[in-house]
């Protein structure tokens, strides 16, 4: 009668032990202001990698700020958060405006993500496993680049160097009667129109993973919803994702801890694009 009794006291004991296990966390290395590009200010990098890492799967980051402000240092939390669970991170500066026009912003975006490609291996990453994610502006820059491959091609790259795009609360229609542009992208609809990744769509692209927020920025919810409905038309495998309890900044913020649903949206979208 006695070994029923011993048998749920051993259970006892063993079952907490096994519900302790957790998977590994890396410890993480930060390497700061790696030079990409001729302004040394702006076309700077930082990387967060997994120590003892090889080959392994990468997020590309491009901060927000409309254009005129921000910084890669904005990526840090969420950046040290994937680096400790094996995915290398990297946090792109860009030259701003008012100084910088566009097309300034993208194309130092597309060199930081060429330089990604070339030298990732030196930091444990996998070339053919990046994906890219950027906030606000950034994700309208992450957006462009994954749907007008012509900023790609001027730096010997391609679609096929991005394995997935998971833009944050981005802007995906530039519209050239909105003064709010104007500083950044001028008034000629033209250019507008080109500068805007939801007029871009018709080529092969890469995967989307499109994240916004329910208490975004005016307009931005909206604007998420129609580039889904154009990456549907144009055939692209993609998801939205709108984030409850979340605001236009939280979004980004929040996904510094592991257990925060837009970190586990985009730690699963990566290594689902990079396996």
């Amino acid at each position: 009668m006695r070994f029923p009794l011993l048998a749920s006291l051993l259970m006892l004991v063993i079952l907490p032990v096994a519900r302790a296990a957790e998977p590994e966390k890396y410890e993480v290395a930060v390497k700061t202001d790696v030079a990409y590009g001729t302004d040394k200010e702006r076309n700077t990098l930082d990387v967060y990698v997994p120590k003892g890492v090889k080959g392994a799967p990468v997020v590309f980051f491009v901060h927000g700020g409309a254009w005129v402000f921000g910084n890669k240092s904005a990526f840090a939390g969420p950046g040290k958060m994937l680096a400790e669970q094996g995915i290398v991170a990297v946090s792109t500066n860009y030259r701003l405006s008012p100084k910088a026009k566009h097309p300034d912003h993208i194309q130092d975006v597309a060199k930081a993500f060429a330089w990604a490609v070339d030298h990732i291996g030196e930091y444990g990453g996998d070339p053919k496993k990046i994906c890219i994610s950027g906030h606000s502006a950034g994700g309208h820059l992450t957006a462009l680049l994954a749907t007008d491959e012509s900023y790609l091609k001027a730096e010997k790259k391609s679609f096929g160097d991005i394995r997935g795009v998971a833009p944050l609360s981005g802007v995906f229609t530039i519209d050239s009667k909105a003064k709010f542009f104007h500083g950044v992208f001028g008034e000629a609809e033209a250019v507008c129109r080109a500068a805007s990744p939801i007029h871009n769509i018709g080529e092969k692209h890469p995967p989307f993973l499109v994240l916004h927020a329910d208490k975004d920025m005016a307009g931005l919810s909206q604007q998420a919803e129609a580039f889904g409905t154009a990456l549907k038309k144009g055939k692209v495998d993609f998801e939205i994702v709108q984030f409850k309890d979340r605001t236009h900044m939280t979004i980004l913020t929040s996904a510094k801890v592991s257990t925060d649903p837009v970190a586990i949206a985009l730690r699963d979208f990566v290594l689902k694009r990079t396996k």
